[in-house]
């Protein structure tokens, strides 16, 4: 079976997509074959890279969108929402489905979530539900800057609350020079959420070749 990590955030915006990039590239750059998976993509814009364009890039892929993430939307909703704005509704079992077939052949399978743990995938299925029901190991994306110790920490424990194992916190984008209380922040969710604290800086995408690696 393939391995897996489950990438989650401490919200939007906070650099899910980039993390589970650098995961696979680096896995990838050890020589693994690595697919990629992501329930929903929404917030689809015309000449802008998407999410699940870029995972496939950074694993070297050769999956369709398809196979990387079933749902796709055009509006930058919750995807409950974009779903229902589409005139349908996410479907647990298919997502099942499509996330056993995407380990398929695989050496290594990077999984990345929807904003935080608890949005809504469908009225009644969480982000969690799915990360449960896969059973990865999860990786928590979450901002270097103040407020993050309370929102990753809220992460930490919706996560832990439904008996999911979490292998480290990624702050990200961290600067070279880090503040007084950018470095405290990683030291303070290390020592109260009793996890490994991993940084990644700010990053051209268009140069994987220069990424720094990611090993978890």
């Amino acid at each position: 079976m393939a391995r897996g990590l489950f990438v989650t955030g401490t919200g939007t915006e906070v650099g899910k997509t980039v993390v589970a990039a650098v995961i696979a590239r680096t896995l990838a750059a050890e020589g693994q074959r690595v697919h990629v998976f992501k329930p929903a993509v929404t917030g689809l814009d015309e000449g802008v890279e998407t999410d699940h364009a870029l995972l496939r890039r950074a694993s070297g892929s050769s999956q369709s969108d398809e196979e990387i993430a079933p749902y796709r939307y055009r509006p930058p909703a919750s995807p409950h929402l974009a779903a229902e704005l589409a005139g349908e509704e996410i479907d647990p079992e298919r997502l099942g489905q499509a996330a056993q077939a995407a380990a398929e052949g695989a050496d290594a399978i990077v999984c990345e979530g929807v904003g935080g743990l608890l949005v809504p995938l469908s009225p009644s299925y969480l982000v969690r539900d799915l990360a449960a029901d896969l059973g990865y190991p999860l990786v928590v994306v979450a901002s270097p800057g103040l407020g993050t110790i309370n929102h990753t920490l809220l992460t930490l424990e919706a996560a832990r609350a439904a008996g999911l194992e979490v292998t480290a916190v990624v702050l990200t984008p961290w600067p070279g020079q880090p503040t007084e209380i950018e470095a405290s922040n990683r030291e303070t969710i290390a020592a109260l959420g009793d996890v490994e604290v991993l940084t990644l800086p700010q990053l051209d995408l268009a140069d994987p070749e220069r990424w720094p690696a990611l090993r978890l």
